[in-house]
């Protein structure tokens, strides 16, 4: 089809013309790509991160409508212990050093634990009621960035092998 009309300039620089870009993530995929963006910018995260040999060390870097932002560091030894993030769904992003994670399947916990190695760059997305633990096993410190949505208001801890609750609640991992 041809036509007399032709666009002068770059049509791409009209605001009005351009899909609205979403302000916050409002899917897995998006919550997962601001962990790697947030991630990617070490300059930003990497002056605020701190270490304590006592208790883990955690700063909450950044909020939005429905959703949160922690920045944590795990020295040698430091662990979650066995938890779930209550109504919570969050993505877990290893910025420095290596974290383990393990966990038993919610639907199955007479099977074995699962043990997974999380280098830098490495990701875990989890759904409400997702059981874990999160160790660092390695000889050098940690640090994570984790992403909760909605914003996190509970972390049961839980018994190993056991479903209930033990009633603490904590910031973390």
């Amino acid at each position: 089809m041809n036509s007399d009309v032709e666009i002068a300039g770059d049509p791409l620089a009209i605001p009005h013309l351009l899909p609205p870009v979403p302000a916050h993530p409002s899917t897995v995929a998006g919550f997962a790509g601001l962990a790697r963006a947030i991630a990617a910018d070490r300059d930003h995260w990497a002056p605020l991160v701190r270490y304590d040999a006592t208790l883990r060390w955690y700063h909450r870097l950044r909020t939005g409508p429905g959703y949160e932002v922690w920045l944590l560091s795990w020295v040698p030894g430091q662990g979650s212990g066995r938890h779930d993030h209550g109504a919570s769904s969050g993505v877990l992003t290893v910025l420095a050093g290596e974290l383990t994670e393990r966990s038993v399947p919610a639907s199955a916990p007479e099977r074995p634990e699962r043990c997974r190695a999380l280098g830098p760059g490495a990701q875990r997305v989890f759904a409400p009621g997702y059981v874990h633990e999160v160790v660092n096993d390695g000889l050098e410190p940690a640090v994570s960035l984790h992403v909760y949505f909605p914003g996190l208001t509970r972390m049961p801890m839980r018994c190993a092998g056991a479903p209930a609750e033990r009633g603490r609640q904590a910031v973390g991992s």
